[in-house]
């Protein structure tokens, strides 16, 4: 774990120059317009400080297009290079037309970082920690503006201070995000997976996992590469294929089917369960409820809720599923001949055409010790699945494994994260001449309850007595859909099987079709609508009433009791207000991945509701200028607390983790823009809003928000925790196709 921890650390080092950045500004401004002699002008004033903003609204329009197109890292390259390149424009800057420039490229790096940094870190991380890690650029912006207030803070006790050195000093850490950018962070492995550059995403999984055995992850991504496709929810009964079970035809008892696993010579005898999954009752069952109580809370909820209901705790960071099986992890062990193809766009086979020969074993060794990282996802080896397709099972091949199994067997190359498995089948069916028809089915696995929990269903899987234990079967809800790599007519023309199509010919529909699949249609819906509530909540209007909460309290005359200045008071309040901010920021680190996204919205937006009403309240109510004050002061700490902890990082968490590979950076630059777009309709509605309906106003009317929030969360925002991104863009595929069922009945 510790190479996604580090990259993600590193790539949240852009979210601290955003918030050095923000803090900066509102120190230098108070010289900037001395300079230009702007307290006549404040249209002027406001502009500098806005510019930033309308730079990073401007790039996000085109910013998650092309990091599609391009990739996550050239983008977070160029957004150093803008930073740094605009740090010293404003550190130059002879007149306020060239701040102004300075201030734009500012904002487009900005708006980069925004848009860019959250989807690098959810594909990069691994499920269990994902959460934790999407919460570093809150941590690491909240930290930046610290440093930066403290920074300016100090300049403004000098004789005269240099807002060009406040602004400008920021070429430093930019200096330090692009070194960190070109040396030291990779390339995100799903995106080079959706581009065909299967063996440079291996080698940056295998950096990033800490270990060389990454089929299985290399064969989720490549699966969600699919977008939409009908998905059914089923519950089975699983086992190993011992040497009984395979020597039994599949088809002669049309009740049991073999699963195979994406390392080679891995399988599974599986029994269908009667009746559907746990998962897949309670999801029918909130289908019901929500159509009984008018389509209010949405069958989506209720299906990621079912599934951590079910949720094995076994361990953070080990497979909760199959934890018996350590003897069938090991198979393909080091005495088998390895075929490393080379298999990447340079080498791509069209149709028609034959295999690039397999190399040697004596060409695998030519990289000596570091020989596993370029053999190839796929293998076209004979192996238990190829020894089905003679026999009349159908044309199948294999993603091979990378390495042996972990000590001990209890990993399993088949494992995605947070206890799912992927798993593939072969399914056939006559069609009106008779003759048979077959193909692939993908396979989500999770375990329900834990191993042995139905026993009772298990006596008639093949193997009998002299099998495995019953301690060995587990009962396992699946996902099942098409694969994304599935493709008849290449199983016709070359009898090997979907995975030996390149990924990125998988990707050939239209980005606007992909947009109107109902799967990603919802996600927009959760994302765009978590981006505007969250604005509206009230962050910018308490952020601007601190100060004077503070100098209500007595901080003011304390300072300068002590020979602070007002402008160095201000600068320091800021930086005390934003230093409380950072222990409640690493308090939801913690319980982002324990506790979940849905789970700490609906036990913070109460504390921001209450905290708003009592400010209303305060301000309303005539009462004593210290009582007003502590009173406010308490609010004003819980609300940039509770804030924090949840309203402020888990919409952008949430953003990153619910649209598919091939979307998810125009869609999450769609809800960068909303944020954008909300961020300066509500500073600039906020002065005139406390004009017409003053602050108390003000205030109730970011509660009202706050309660339409905890109301949207609870009926449409599901939880996300734990589970891989490509298992939560395919539940929102079935979700949203639940809803639409239900609509039409």
């Amino acid at each position: 774990m510790s190479g996604a921890v580090l990259v993600a650390v590193a790539a949240a080092v852009g979210n601290l120059l955003q918030g050095w950045d923000n803090a900066t500004i509102a120190g230098a401004v108070l010289y900037i317009k001395k300079e230009f002699n702007l307290e006549s002008n404040p249209s002027m004033e406001g502009l500098i400080v806005a510019m930033s903003l309308i730079g990073a609204t401007l790039i996000t329009t085109w910013s998650g297009g092309v990091a599609d197109w391009l990739g996550r890292r050239p983008m977070l390259i160029l957004s150093s290079i803008l930073y740094f390149v605009g740090s010293l424009v404003m550190l130059w800057s002879p007149n306020v037309y060239v701040l102004l420039l300075g201030r734009l490229l500012d904002g487009f790096g900005v708006g980069l970082v925004v848009t860019l940094v959250p989807i690098y870190i959810s594909e990069t991380a691994p499920p269990e920690i994902r959460g934790l890690l999407n919460t570093l650029p809150q941590f690491t912006g909240s930290g930046g503006m610290f440093l930066s207030y403290c920074m300016v803070f100090g300049m403004s006790l000098m004789p005269s201070p240099s807002w060009r050195l406040m602004l400008g000093v920021l070429f430093v850490p930019s200096l330090v995000f692009f070194f960190l950018t070109i040396f030291f962070l990779p390339e995100s492995p799903r995106w080079l997976v959706s581009k065909g550059r299967m063996l440079e995403a291996k080698r940056v999984l295998q950096r990033l996992r800490g270990r060389e055995d990454v089929s299985g992850e290399m064969a989720l991504l490549v699966e969600g590469l699919g977008i939409g496709g009908e998905t059914t929810i089923e519950e089975y009964i699983i086992g190993p294929a011992d040497e009984v079970a395979d020597d039994l035809d599949l088809a002669v008892d049309k009740d049991q089917i073999k699963l195979y696993g994406a390392e080679e010579g891995l399988t599974w005898v599986a029994r269908p369960v009667k009746g559907g999954s746990t998962v897949s009752i309670l999801s029918r069952h909130g289908s019901t409820l929500s159509k009984r109580q008018g389509s209010l809370i949405d069958p989506l909820v209720t299906l990621f809720g079912s599934v951590h209901e079910k949720m094995p705790d076994t361990g953070s960071m080990r497979s909760a599923l199959f934890p018996h099986f350590g003897s069938m992890f090991s198979v393909g062990g080091g005495n088998q001949p390895r075929n490393d193809e080379e298999w990447d766009e340079e080498n791509l086979v069209g149709d028609g055409e034959g295999y690039p020969s397999d190399r040697g074993e004596e060409d695998s060794d030519v990289d000596g010790g570091d020989n596993e990282l370029h053999s190839p996802l796929i293998s076209r080896q004979t192996t238990s699945m190829e020894k089905d397709m003679h026999a009349g099972h159908g044309p199948l091949s294999t993603f091979r494994h990378g390495s042996q199994v972990q000590e001990g067997g209890t990993g399993s190359s088949m494992g995605i994260g947070g206890g799912w498995q992927v798993a593939w089948k072969w399914t056939e069916r006559e069609d009106e001449s008779g003759e048979k028809e077959g193909g692939f089915k993908r396979i989500y696995l999770h375990q329900e309850g834990f191993p042995g929990s139905r026993r009772g269903s298990i006596v008639s899987l093949p193997g009998g007595g002299n099998g495995a234990g019953e301690s060995d079967f587990v009962q396992a809800a699946a996902l099942v859909s098409q694969p994304a790599l599935y493709s008849k007519d290449l199983l016709r023309e070359h009898t090997v099987g979907p995975a030996m199509v390149h990924p990125s010919e998988a990707a050939k529909s239209s980005i606007w079709h992909d947009l109107h699949d109902p799967g990603v249609k919802r996600a927009l819906f959760v994302g765009v609508g978590l981006q505007i509530l969250q604005q509206f909540s009230g962050i910018n209007g308490v952020l601007y009433y601190t100060p004077q909460i503070l100098e209500q309290a007595g901080v003011g005359i304390l300072l300068s009791n002590l020979g602070i200045s007002s402008a160095s008071s201000s600068l320091l309040i800021s930086a005390l207000t934003t230093f409380v901010m950072l222990p409640a920021i690493a308090v939801a680190m913690r319980l982002m991945d324990l506790s979940g996204r849905r789970t700490l919205l609906l036990t913070t937006i109460p504390i921001l509701i209450a905290s708003l009403i009592v400010l209303v309240i305060s301000n309303i109510v005539h009462m004593n200028s210290i009582v007003h004050a502590v009173i406010s002061t308490i609010s004003v700490v819980l609300y940039f607390c509770f804030f924090v902890m949840g309203f402020g990082p888990t919409p952008n968490i949430l953003c990153s983790e619910i649209f598919p590979t091939r979307v998810r950076g125009i869609c999450i630059a769609i809800c960068a823009l909303t944020f954008w777009i909300c961020d300066i309709i509500v500073t600039y509605s906020l002065p005139v809003l406390l004009k017409s309906i003053g602050l108390a106003g003000v205030f109730g009317m970011y509660a009202i928000v706050c309660c339409i929030s905890w109301v949207f969360v609870y009926l449409k925002v599901p939880e996300t925790k734990g589970m891989p991104l490509e298992v939560i863009t395919e539940f929102f595929s079935v979700g949203a196709r639940q809803a639409e069922a239900a609509k039409a009945d």
